[in-house]
């Protein structure tokens, strides 16, 4: 990579960190910046995965009060996300190569829309919050522990809009604010990317461009401390809008390849 392009993918850390903190789908910022310097998809996902790791880190920190009373539920929901996880990168290193160009471009138009949709989904929520929540248990606690599962295989697979996906399933079974789904939404993604990373490292090593990965993990930590202490205060709607576009801009660049 040259200077600049170095220069953009830890600026993009920066940012997928951010977002990953107080919105999610930071990949659809880094995976296109990373696919632009000319890292194959598998290899971008991969590295990705491992980079944006040390954000899922300082973001769950940052919103550690929100997490007050929320400890049983993460050690039953932890399982299930973990399982995912090596669901998903089991799938991704065995499925063939065809497969994955194939299939991403969907997954990314599913992650776009679903952030396009997320104002429909957060008052969805916001109806519901006023309501006491019954004890999690039963079917309930059966509906959590899939969505954590499937998730977890999305994510491990590939991470885009992964706490998109959890605060909207997460929502609709839970009464809780949505700081408070963010935060539940932060560690599980925590858990999900480091387990995934973690497989990489072990089974996958030839297909991690560590430079990416390294500037991405710069970037992405001080990205993931930065938002979730500051992040709240910007307008939902720019972040929004920014990753429609770079979604957009992935897609593209994949069909294109």
């Amino acid at each position: 990579m040259t200077g600049w392009e170095m220069l953009a993918v830890a600026a993009a850390g920066f940012a997928a960190g951010g977002i990953n903190a107080v919105v999610g789908s930071g990949t659809l910022v880094s995976f296109p910046v990373l696919l632009a310097v000319g890292l194959p998809p598998v290899s971008a996902t991969i590295s990705n995965s491992l980079g944006l790791v040390a954000g899922n880190l300082s973001g769950s920190i940052g919103y550690r009060r929100e997490l007050r009373g929320q400890r049983r539920l993460l050690l039953r929901l932890l399982p299930a996300s973990v399982l995912g996880a090596l669901t998903g990168a089991f799938l991704l290193l065995h499925l063939p190569a065809a497969t994955f160009e194939a299939v991403v471009p969907v997954l990314i138009a599913l992650a776009v829309l679903l952030v396009a949709l997320q104002p429909v989904v957060q008052r969805r929520l916001a109806a519901g919050t006023d309501a006491p929540d019954a004890p999690v248990r039963g079917g309930r606690l059966a509906a959590l522990f899939a969505g954590a599962y499937a998730t977890g295989t999305y994510g491990g697979y590939f991470a885009a809009s992964q706490g998109v996906l959890q605060i909207g399933i997460f929502g609709f079974v839970l009464r809780e604010s949505l700081q408070r789904l963010n935060a539940l939404k932060n560690v599980l993604t925590l858990a999900v990317n480091t387990v995934a990373a973690g497989a990489y490292v072990v089974v996958a090593t030839d297909r991690i461009d560590w430079w990416a990965a390294g500037l991405l993990a710069a970037g992405s930590l001080v990205g993931g401390a930065v938002s979730s202490r500051y992040g709240r205060r910007l307008p939902s709607w720019a972040l929004r809008t920014a990753i429609v576009v770079l979604g957009i801009v992935a897609i593209v660049v994949l069909v294109n390849r």
